[in-house]
């Protein structure tokens, strides 16, 4: 059975727009650079200093540790998105091969976390002006960034594309600077940390897991929070101009980004400054900069980290556009949420959800020193789900490959579905950190409760339009929108 037909203000898709009526505005450059984007946010910039000041030099160990389940897990997905290129792509993938309802529950679960994830960077980029301007509250930087970053996603793709490749290139070349800097640190001796900087920091202090490894481990869920939005490339495969050649070669690189962009400036900065130093509610590279002394530095480097905060927010408004639009091409969100307005963006889906990240401007009223805490362990739950989700439906997907139901995929992951059982694992371990620790152990409150919510949301679609529980697994359905520009 098909998915039913949404409602847009467009017409029917020409030759440069995809089959869902998107514009296909993202060409190669910006792909590359929301991808590295996406491995680059608050959760390093800001989340690693409560991380560090956890589990001591160990935690490059545990950002190592994830980063390689994070690539079986964008290897899994790669092999879906070259399978079949589609915007609402974890929902799709889990309509497809589990089920309608799982296709639901992922759908509004990604759209969740983008809501939570744009709330805790409205709440870090408002912290960071506070660093320049201490006078002005909180709240009112995260309403400001919030109006801006939702007018430039309404303008277009084209415009969003441009705005995040520039964002992700200040966080690439901040990094990259912090590196460079800091080996001339440790080689040459320079700067007010050069008495102190050596390698032997990274073991000396308590070693390598100064408070244990079991607190080691409980830093993982905040480090898995520093990787959503990894899997924001598949969002963008119904708007790129070459989705069979940009989103291998994003998929691929995740490797070095990981390696350079988290390992490497994290190994870097805890050989500069020893890790007793860290603590939470600071950034580390802000931190670093202003003990090695660099004139204007601390405050270069609070730019960057801002940077990333907006650029995590800004990509988190683009996303839920698309999400809520693929579910309202489903019939399980409302019809108006589906709409696309002159220049192929889903405005409508945007405001609302601009309007539910405004939360976070009250939490940063209310509870400014606890916002920025429950809203990322909100945030890690949700994007649990979505990566587990994502391997079960390559699961599925390979098993329907080997039997001969499917065609198979030009990006194929290593090791087949193995590496998938690999990575559920890990992030159920994860999962049962998430309920082990007292302050994280909301989310799952919170995760309870969002699960009542679409338990009887499905409920009520189902009682209003039986047909959509109907739909069989494992087969992909025709989009009507490509039935309409036929």
């Amino acid at each position: 059975m098909t998915s039913p037909q949404v409602d847009n203000t467009s017409d029917k898709p020409s030759a440069d727009t995809s089959e869902e009526g998107y514009e296909r505005g993202l060409g190669s450059r910006q792909v590359q650079m929301i991808a590295i984007g996406g491995a680059i946010g608050v959760g390093l910039f800001m989340g690693a200093g409560a991380n560090i000041a956890k589990a001591g030099p160990s935690i490059i160990l545990m950002y190592a540790l994830a980063g390689v389940v994070i690539f079986f897990i964008m290897r899994a997905l790669g092999e879906l998105l070259l399978y079949r290129p589609v915007s609402g792509s974890f929902a799709e993938y889990a309509r497809e091969f589990l089920g309608p309802f799982f296709g639901y529950v992922t759908g509004w679960t990604y759209w969740l976390m983008w809501i939570v994830t744009g709330m805790a960077e409205l709440t870090a980029a408002a912290i960071y002006i506070h660093f320049w301007f201490p006078a002005i509250p909180q709240w009112v930087s995260a309403l400001v960034f919030l109006v801006v970053l939702f007018g430039v996603n309404l303008i277009s793709v084209k415009i969003f594309g441009e705005v995040e490749f520039w964002f992700s290139m200040v966080k690439v070349t901040a990094i990259i600077g912090m590196i460079v800097i800091g080996l001339g640190v440790l080689t040459l001796g320079f700067s007010d940390a050069g008495d102190t900087a050596a390698t032997g920091n990274l073991w000396q202090h308590g070693g390598i897991f100064p408070n244990g490894i079991g607190s080691s481990l409980m830093t993982l869920q905040g480090v898995m929070f520093a990787y959503l939005a990894v899997e924001l490339v598949g969002v963008t495969a119904g708007e790129s101009e070459n989705p069979e050649k940009t989103l291998p070669k994003a998929i691929n690189t995740l490797p070095w980004r990981i390696i350079v962009f988290y390992v490497g400036a994290l190994t870097v900065i805890l050989a500069v400054v020893k890790w007793t130093e860290f603590s939470e509610g600071e950034s580390p590279f802000v931190h670093a900069f202003a003990k090695i002394g660099i004139p204007l530095g601390a405050g270069i480097v609070n730019f960057v980290v801002l940077t990333a905060a907006l650029s995590s927010c800004n990509s988190g408004m683009y996303s839920t556009g698309r999400m809520l639009r693929d579910l309202s091409a489903n019939k399980e969100a409302p019809k108006a949420l589906g709409r696309l307005n002159r220049r192929r963006t889903p405005a409508t889906g945007i405001a609302a959800s601009v309007a539910l990240m405004g939360i976070g401007v009250v939490l940063n009223y209310i509870v400014p020193e606890k916002a920025f805490l429950y809203v990322t362990s909100v945030a890690t739950a949700a994007g649990i789900w979505t990566w587990m989700m994502i391997l079960i439906s390559h699961i599925k997907y390979r098993s329907a490959v080997v039997a001969g139901r499917l065609p198979a995929s030009s990006f194929p992951a290593p090791g087949g579905s193995a590496l998938s059982w690999v990575a559920l694992v890990f992030l159920s371990f994860v999962t049962c950190l998430i309920a082990y620790d007292s302050d994280a152990r909301v989310s799952l409150y919170v995760g309870a409760l969002w699960a009542v919510f679409l338990v009887a949301g499905w409920a009520l679609l189902k009682s209003r339009n039986p047909e959509l529980a109907t739909r069989a697994p494992e087969g992909p359905n025709e989009p009507e929108f490509a039935k309409a520009s036929d």
